[in-house]
């Protein structure tokens, strides 16, 4: 996890409350992009892609501000990462295609737990359930 926690965090660092705010007018389309995603060794991945989609429309939105912007910059680069189609690992190589995303996204949970957990409680969201520890 450390190697990608840095590659998380040094994609994060480029973003910026512009490419923030590009981001949430996308998300309508990319929430339900994301629900076509069919990954079988991720069960998991299209729940937490949601979740923190609806983490940075509340947060950049006003409607919860107690997520902290490194939270929220870690979450934007997840989106943008899961979104595109060519990653580390491409998303059309069956199977595995998702790995990457699915590393990133649990890269961003990990290292804001407190955060996301208490963004969740407030949601009436269960946190076992986005970190797959239900």
């Amino acid at each position: 996890m450390p190697e990608i926690a840095k590659f998380v965090n040094g994609g994060a660092a480029s973003i910026t409350p512009a490419i923030a705010e590009k981001v949430l007018r996308q998300l309508p389309q990319w929430k339900l992009e994301f629900t076509q995603i069919n990954a079988p060794k991720f069960p998991h991945l299209v729940d937490q892609l949601e979740f923190l989609a609806d983490a940075v429309e509340d947060s950049i939105e006003g409607a919860y501000k107690d997520l902290p912007y490194a939270a929220v910059g870690q979450a934007v680069f997840a989106l943008i990462y899961a979104h595109k189609k060519m990653g580390v690992i491409p998303d059309s190589i069956l199977e595995l295609g998702r790995a990457d995303d699915s590393s990133v996204v649990r890269a961003v949970l990990i290292q804001n737990e407190k955060a996301f957990a208490t963004y969740a409680g407030s949601q009436g969201v269960d946190w076992r359930q986005i970190t797959s520890q239900a």
